[in-house]
């Protein structure tokens, strides 16, 4: 996840459009039209766009690597100077006649575009410095949620946090009643307890985005992506991957049934979701022990080799670091080793969420995570280490344009690397995997583990923002907020929740992203485009054959490629930069590629879900048959 929450974006205000309708007036009654002193602002106000994100970066890490009042009171300070010079810049940004250079001076107008609005600094003072704070409460309910052990009534062994220990638990237990009580307890230690103050910062997040000139919160989250038709984009793409979202469904619940004979789960009905090895049933890649087709076959899991290595967090940072440079892109700075943590504190409350931060100052860059030896996390650190890669490559960028060109393509860049770090052949060069299958059988378990994750989770990255942008625009009432989202995970997903759900909970809230506004459709669009910009670098490479088999390590052909897309950060719209990695192809979002990509596997479940129900129903989304 890359770190820079909405709570600091939006006090950046570097994302959205101009469109106050006294910023308009103050236009016509004769704005600064000098172009060398729009010029000299820019560059002053970059200067001074850079110490302070540095500073609000420096606040925020200590706070959410600390979990103390003492340092969330100084982070939201620091968010009120920021607010002050967000407000600053906007009254001077506003001052010039920057319209009149949209068509002579494309990049200058789209600085000043980006600089003039002023997000949530819209509010009073009062408003803001609320908003900031309910925004930090819902993380620390977050961020301190313990669950009990089962059939205890000692507080002190309600000790059970998010990470590392319920993790543990979905990946490994299959016991039924077990994943059902840790699934309700979260639930009921998360989004239940910050529903009051969820409802609270909707209203003022709404209100913010009114002032700018939006019509809610969604509206002006969606403003990222530059496109009048992003929703209907985003719903076409989803739309050409549910058929193969639906075999995949239709086989592991065939496959669930047999787990647990006794859970009367449909054959034609949902999933239970505390059964999918996660959390939040976002990925199904813990479960394929259950699942697995070929259990005499091989399939691409290096966790046990890596753990017989002793390998530390450190050797599964430097491999990744190693991937990187071997492309010929930049390597860690020195900072980034001394200031990152990458084990998980004794000492303290830390928010585990693995997240990649930029402090812009060119040289500090760090992750966070809680990591632990496994396959699953070294592919967590190559999508963090992906996030610096990018923070890096646009370094030298003005701080307006310091992001991915649009968000998704930031989410994007580690996953593609990851692709490679997945094959056979790969984990075999690096030394954890001592020899390749390469016939029908073991291909198919190595498609469907990388499909449990990147097909299963397309619906999940969709659904999270259809309820917020529902919810902003009030569409979905408050009275409704939990059925609703129960409504929407039953229609993308096919899941139903084990226990009676009803509208006092807040499930949603159960997820990091929601108590911490951060958007979310930025992983739906980068789970579509990591498979074009996969294809793109691997045509680059030379690659011939199927595309699951491509590994770009070592190319540098493939490197220099994507490096000129990386470092071009936001300068330029997200279809300019897809142009510029597809080398013209295309400058659209294409799920073709990921299909492309599983053809093998969707063929092959066809087949095995021959007389099989293909789609799910029930008539109570708040509870499974």
């Amino acid at each position: 996840m890359l770190f820079l929450t909405s709570l600091v974006l939006q006090m950046m205000c570097l994302i959205f459009s101009a469109s106050v309708d006294n910023r308009v007036e103050r236009y016509k009654s004769g704005a600064i039209r000098d172009k060398e002193a729009a010029l000299k602002f820019l560059e002053v106000n970059d200067k001074r766009a850079a110490e302070m994100a540095n500073k609000m970066a420096i606040s925020t890490w200590k706070y959410q690597s600390n979990l103390t009042e003492a340092n969330k009171q100084e982070m939201l300070e620091m968010l009120q100077e920021q607010a002050q010079f967000t407000k600053e810049t906007w009254e001077k940004a506003t001052s010039f006649a920057w319209k009149d250079f949209k068509e002579s001076y494309a990049t200058v107008y789209r600085w000043f575009k980006k600089l003039a609005v002023l997000g949530t600094a819209a509010l009073s003072e009062e408003k803001l410095n609320e908003l900031n704070k309910l925004s930090a409460d819902m993380q620390d309910i977050y961020a301190k949620a313990k669950v009990c052990r089962p059939n205890v009534t000692d507080n002190a062994k309600c000790d059970l946090a998010i990470e590392p220990e319920l993790t543990e638990m979905l990946m490994n237990s299959r016991d039924y009643d077990l994943l059902k009580h840790i699934w309700a307890g979260w639930r009921d230690a998360t989004g239940k307890e910050m529903k009051d103050k969820f409802l609270r910062y909707v209203e003022l997040s709404n209100e913010a985005a009114v002032l700018n000139g939006f019509e809610d919160a969604g509206e002006m989250w969606r403003e990222a992506y530059e496109s009048e038709t992003f929703q209907d984009e985003v719903e076409d793409l989803w739309k050409t991957i549910e058929p193969f979202y639906k075999q995949l469904h239709a086989y592991v619940r065939r496959k669930l049934i047999r787990q647990y004979p006794g859970a009367d789960i449909k054959p034609d009905g949902p999933i239970p979701a505390h059964l999918l090895g996660n959390m939040w049933a976002q990925t199904w890649g813990n479960i394929f022990d259950v699942v697995n087709p070929y259990p005499e076959k091989k399939f691409v899991d290096v966790t046990d080799v890596m753990l017989e290595k002793k390998m530390t967090p450190l050797d599964m940072f430097k491999m990744s670091e190693d991937f990187f440079t071997s492309l010929g892109l930049i390597e860690m700075t020195p900072e980034f080793w001394r200031r990152s943590i990458i084990e998980k504190p004794t000492d303290r409350e830390m928010v585990c969420h693995a997240s990649a931060w930029d402090f812009y100052d060119q040289k500090d860059f760090r992750i966070k995570m809680c990591t632990r030896v496994n396959m699953e996390d070294l592919i967590t650190i190559h999508h963090e280490m992906g996030h610096i890669e990018y923070f890096q490559q646009y370094a030298k960028q003005p701080v307006v344009f310091r992001d991915g060109a649009n968000p998704g393509f930031h989410e994007a860049v580690g996953d593609v690397l990851a692709l490679s770090v997945a094959t056979p052949n790969h984990l075999k060069k690096i030394g954890l995997l001592k020899e390749v299958f390469e016939d029908h059988e073991a291909e198919i378990n190595n498609l469907l583990s990388m499909a449990l994750d990147k097909i299963a989770f397309v619906p999940f990255g969709y659904l999270i923002d259809v309820w917020r942008w529902k919810v902003f625009s009030g569409e979905i009432s408050e009275e409704e907020l939990n059925s609703k989202w129960w409504d929407l995970r039953l229609k993308y997903q096919g899941l139903c929740p084990p226990v009676r759900r009803t509208d006092e909970d807040l499930d949603a809230a159960s997820k990091y992203h929601v108590a911490a506004d951060v958007p979310y459709i930025r992983y739906f669009v980068s789970y579509v485009i990591q498979f074009q910009f996969h294809k793109a670098l691997c045509d680059a490479a030379g690659h011939e054959g199927p595309l699951h088999k491509c590994d770009i390590y070592q190319n540098k052909e493939a490197g220099t490629l994507l490096s000129s897309m990386l470092s071009l950060g936001n300068s330029v719209h997200w279809k300019a930069a897809m142009s510029v990695i597809t080398e013209g192809k295309t400058d659209k979002m294409d799920a073709g590629p990921m299909l492309e990509y599983f053809r093998p596997l969707m063929e092959w479940l066809e087949e095995q879900n021959e007389g099989e129900t293909i789609g799910w129903t029930s008539e109570d989304p708040m509870m499974c048959p």
